[in-house]
């Protein structure tokens, strides 16, 4: 598809309802599970790893659940990125825990928002930044004419996009100085040197540690945050879980399991097709891989 079709196509879908939009994304959801080998091969394998004890049937109603909730996340994207701010944060029916983000506010060193790959996590930068400033770390897309459409549909209220490198995380750091809040892709897979491997329903994922130098580093408190999708296009739910490291256990792990227990909440709606479990360029292969 070419940047003007696109484009025009993209501003034709923000008009529609959401709920019209969500309806779409169950047709794409299909379209794109059934046409792409790849895809629907690491999202049975991934959904199959996290539980393995589903019987036959329980894990045909997972499988088709999360489908159409991953074509949701792409059909959303237009009413999110284009519609006025006040209307999109306005389809936000309940908040559980934003009292932890106002309790680190008021605190002053900073808050980290992990906000994994659950629900439609580009809700979560949108409300926090209709009320406070916030800055999010960001990877240009790979077609640069994308950029445009993704700044401007992240870049509203305070919210600041950083890049995903070494000024990025020095533009965190001063965030947190200021006593702000930053997002963070908590399951993102990282770059070289910027992991360890440590399990992840049941598998070593290579796992950031950025998360644990910046709170370390300024005392910033830190919650797991998920949007998670309603019925019939009626908005969002949206929850902030506080996150404290275990004394005398890892922090990478006690984050990871964090983010299980967040996913174990509304499972259809995790990015079980992401490659969660790839070795990044350059890294040393996870234990696992070497034994074998």
């Amino acid at each position: 598809m070419g940047k003007p079709l696109f484009l025009f196509l993209f501003k034709l879908a923000s008009h529609l309802p959401l709920s019209v939009l969500h309806r779409l994304g169950v047709a794409l959801g299909w379209a794109t599970y059934l046409l792409s080998g790849r895809y629907a091969d690491r999202l049975r394998e991934n959904l199959h790893n996290a539980f393995p004890d589903l019987d036959e049937d329980g894990f045909r109603r997972a499988l088709r659940s999360n489908v159409t909730e991953m074509g949701k996340s792409l059909t959303e994207l237009p009413w999110l990125w284009r519609r006025p701010l006040a209307t999109v944060t306005h389809s936000v029916r309940q908040v559980w825990g934003f009292e932890h983000v106002e309790a680190a506010l008021r605190d002053g060193k900073g808050l980290i928002v992990l906000a994994p790959h659950l629900g439609c996590f580009e809700m979560i930068g949108l409300y926090v930044a209709a009320r406070t400033p916030m800055t999010c770390m960001y990877r240009i897309p790979r077609m640069l004419w994308l950029d445009s459409v993704i700044r401007g549909g992240r870049e509203r209220g305070q919210m600041k996009l950083a890049p995903a490198d070494v000024s990025g995380v020095r533009a965190m750091l001063k965030a947190l100085k200021r006593g702000e809040v930053v997002g963070i892709l908590p399951d993102q897979a990282p770059g070289k040197g910027e992991g360890e491997w440590v399990e992840f329903f049941g598998r070593p994922a290579y796992t950031m540690t950025l998360v644990e130098r910046l709170a370390q580093t300024t005392g910033a408190a830190v919650v797991v945050s998920y949007a998670l999708r309603l019925p019939k296009g009626d908005g969002y739910e949206l929850h902030f879980t506080p996150f404290a490291p275990v004394e005398g256990e890892s922090y990478l792990r006690t984050m990871n399991c964090a983010v299980e227990d967040a996913v174990r909440v509304c499972p259809e709606q995790y990015l079980w097709n992401y490659n969660r479990y790839k070795t990044p360029a350059g890294a040393e292969p996870s234990p696992a891989n070497e034994e074998a």
